[in-house]
């Protein structure tokens, strides 16, 4: 399966990945077709990141590709949110550098 991903103008690592199953005979199809409105909405201006072929070995960074792939075949996107839990809003100010 082929698909375009996208970074999202609106949330920091939030990627939107766009099946093209009849890649490369799609010239002039539009990309976000199949995604809904209000999440078009809410991901903002989408700004290509890059094209990718998924098949069922690759390895994805962040997601299971066997859940990418049944996304995309189900719906036509897939949405990767950002990691939750990698900074902490309510965590002090460090002091600065000590013995420095």
């Amino acid at each position: 399966m082929h698909c375009d991903i996208y970074r999202s103008s609106k949330k920091d690592e939030m990627y939107l990945y766009v099946a093209r199953p009849d890649y490369p005979n799609d010239e002039g199809k539009e990309p976000f077709a199949d995604v809904p409105d209000l999440l078009q909405v809410a991901f903002g201006r989408p700004t290509f990141v890059m094209h990718l072929e998924l098949h069922e070995a690759r390895k994805l960074a962040r997601v299971s590709v066997l859940h990418v792939l049944d996304a995309l075949r189900t719906k036509g996107y897939f949405m990767q949110m950002p990691p939750e839990g990698l900074i902490n809003p309510n965590a002090t100010a460090p002091e600065g550098l000590r013995g420095a």
